[in-house]
This record gives structure tokens, sequence and C-alpha cells, in this order.
């Protein structure tokens, strides 16, 4: 165990994951935040009780949101004395909250807190453009009315036109499906191979809700009760008549059926010292053993979804563990495709020797094994909410086997990855 003190995980909850722009139009991160709040809170019975932080984040986040950890604690059910953090690690940023939280229980600095992430396509604000932005505070300063028909000269009609939050890389301008589309054919990832994982999901994600395994996990949210992506009808004759989304020529492979789609949604883990959760009487589903963060060079030439792959490999050496040593496997689906290339890679003689620096290859993982519950292709991809739900999942699927472990892993944009290790 990295961690010199056991951090326990106790309880976690999520609202509904649903497409974007569809149910949650309107509602902000607080408002799917704090109702998933409120819900651990009431499960653990800690009404009013000051916890040592509250770590949150956002994406998609609003400018008005500027300190929105703080502000959801405030909406909440929790003490107002209790502090709140803001961070953003793109789609790490729920898992890398996580991490926070065990790091300062391990170390003593607190002995309980809560960890998440929401994100909302569906309450993107509106941003003028910066030659606006410029030009209004040239004419704020200009003191005398020549000056300020001087600034009106330089105005443009253009000046109007708003801009959207784009989901691309600011460095290559290509999306990351444009992205995972150059990983796809680098490692000869095939069309079928894609959609046969994508169908895995939603069956392991519809099967999972018929066991009534999210029963306890999802919070009511406007009288949906339940995720609205896993498809129950969808089949390979289904998928495989998509076109493609990103390389739109017939060699394209990545399509809206193997591509998690854009998703609203929030999730929160609460976590604790064993002391702590003792003193309060909440049972201990799993721990929270150790993370890892890495990141590729993708602008010249890396894989931009391939960071996980290091991640894991130093996590897995820090830990003398092996890629075998783990009951289950929580991969987060941005794509099938980056998924097969990560495995894939794992693999590969070549790739671990000159790109992870181990003498042999991690080798193969029981696929049985992996997103057993369904993963983000069928459930979602709220961006930051994604770490909380595996979280949350994977204390779940440990309590209810009474033992073991689970690797967790995440691809997030700007190249980077995040691992972590759960046990019970």
């Amino acid at each position: 165990m990295s961690f010199g003190k056991k951090v326990a995980i106790l309880s976690g909850s999520r609202t509904p994951f649903v497409k974007s722009q569809t149910l949650y139009v309107g509602k902000s991160n607080q408002d799917l935040l704090v109702p998933v709040i409120n819900h651990i809170v009431e499960k653990a019975g800690i009404q009013g009780e000051s916890l040592g932080d509250v770590v949150l984040g956002a994406v998609m986040n609003h400018p008005f949101d500027w300190n929105l950890a703080r502000e959801v604690v405030l909406g909440s059910l929790l003490s107002p004395e209790t502090p709140g953090l803001t961070i953003q690690r793109a789609c790490g940023t729920g898992l890398e909250a996580a991490n926070i939280i065990a790091l300062k229980i391990a170390s003593d600095q607190i002995q309980s807190g809560m960890a998440g992430g929401s994100d909302t396509n569906s309450d993107i604000p509106l941003i003028g453009k910066r030659s606006l932005t410029h030009f209004l505070i040239r004419f704020k300063n200009a003191k005398t009315f020549k000056e300020k028909l001087s600034v009106l000269k330089s105005f443009r009609f253009n000046m109007l036109i708003p801009e959207l939050p784009a989901v691309c890389e600011p460095r290559t301008h290509l999306s990351m499906g444009e992205h995972c589309e150059l990983m796809v054919k680098a490692w000869k990832i095939s069309r079928k191979d894609q959609d046969a994982l994508a169908l895995t999901s939603h069956q392991n994600a519809v099967k999972a809700y018929q066991e009534g395994f999210y029963d306890d996990l999802i919070i009511p949210m406007d009288g949906l009760k339940k995720d609205t992506i896993p498809r129950s009808d969808t089949n390979l004759e289904k998928l495989s008549k998509l076109k493609p989304a990103f390389d739109k020529s017939e060699s394209g492979t990545i399509t809206a059926g193997n591509s998690s789609p854009l998703t609203d949604g929030a999730s929160a883990v609460l976590m604790a010292s064993p002391e702590w959760a003792q003193l309060k009487g909440l049972a201990i589903d799993a721990y929270f053993v150790d993370c890892e963060v890495a990141a590729v060079d993708f602008v010249h030439g890396a894989g931009l979804l391939m960071a996980p792959t290091i991640a894991v490999s130093h996590l897995l050496d820090r830990n003398k563990l092996s890629l075998q040593d783990f009951d289950f496997y929580e991969i987060h689906e941005a794509f099938a495709g980056q998924v097969l290339c990560t495995l894939k890679a794992w693999e590969s003689e070549e790739y671990c020797k000159n790109v992870l620096k181990r003498d042999h290859p991690l080798g193969s993982i029981d696929r049985s094994k992996m997103n057993v519950k369904g993963g983000s292709l069928a459930l979602g991809h709220p961006f930051a909410a994604t770490g909380g739900r595996l979280v949350a999942a994977a204390a779940k699927i440990l309590k209810e086997k009474g033992q073991g472990r689970i690797l967790l892993s995440i691809c997030t944009a700007g190249g980077m990855g995040i691992a972590a290790i759960i046990e019970r």
C-alpha cells in the first residue's frame, strides 16, 4: 500500500447521465452537484456536519461558477463551515479530486471529505469575442470625447458574434475524435472490434440495471431514475450501419456508436479514515489505495489518449503488482478505439520497451473482467463526473464481492492520463 494510512470509501452517488442538450437544459453544475452531495449526506446521516474538505470540479465550467465547490457546499446539507476546493484535470477531474482527498486523509490533514465533479453542455455560456472585450476596455479607458470617437471607429459588427467552447486541442486544432482516428490507424484497430466493444459496454450496463446495481448509486433528477444512454436494443448490425463521425472517408472507423456521447451529469464519493467511519457507525465499502498521473507529447506525435498506459505502468511498479493482479478493470471508454489501443499497447513488446521502459510487455487482461457494469460508451461521460462514477461503482463491486482489487484508468484531453487502485 502506497499510502501510509488507509483511506476508506464510504458512499457514492450520482445523477442519471443524459445526452447533452436534452433533459438537463438550463441546469447548472451546481444544480446537478447539490442533490448528489445531499444524497450522500442523507445516506451517511451526517446532515449539518463539517467535513475536512470537499474537492469538486468541472471541465465546462461557467464563469459564474469560479468558486464551484464552495458554492455547492453552501447550498448543501453540510455545515457551512466545510471548506471547498475547485479543481480541473480535464476528464480526470473527478478521479483527481478523489486522489486529493485521499492524500489529505492519508497524511492526517483531514479525517473525512467528499470528491466529485459535474459537467453539463446544456448550460454552456456564450463567450464574447476577445476583440469585443478589448474594444470595451479601450472605450471605457478613453477620457475625452475625441478619444472615445477614435475607439468607436475601430468597432466591427462581427465582434458581436458569440463563440462557443470547442472540444478540440488548442495546440493541434484537432478534436479528440480526430486524434483517436490517428491512434486507431496507427495501432490497426478494426471497426468491427470497436463496435464489438461498444456492444459489450451496452450489454453490461443493461444487465447491471436489471440486477439493480445502480439503484442506490443514482439520485432521481426531475423524475428520471436511470441513465438514458444505455441501449438494450442495439446490436452489431445496427452499429455497423453508422457512418464515421470524424474521418468521413472510407478509412474512418470511429462512429457515434463506438464513441461516448456528450453527456450531462454529476457524481461524488464520501471518503474518510477508518477511525472516522467507525466513529460515525458507517460501513466501509473499499479502500482508495494509490493514484498516478502521466502525460504524453501528443503535439509531436504521441497518441493523445495513450497517457493511461504510462500512468498504469508507474502505478504497478510502485505497488509491486502485475497487470493481471486485478479482479476487475474499470477503463474509461472515451472511444472504443482508445480502449483497444491501450490494451494493444500493454501487449506490445516494442511499446513497453520504448515508451514504458520495461523489459517485458505488461501483457493481456481478461476482458470479461473489464467494465462489468457498463462503461462510458453505454453510461455516458460527463467529463468531470466520470471519476466519481468509477470510484463509487468499483467500491460497490468490491463490497458485493467481499474482497478484491480493481484498476481504474481514465484518459483525458491535453494528452494526460490518470489511474488508481481500489481494494477491499
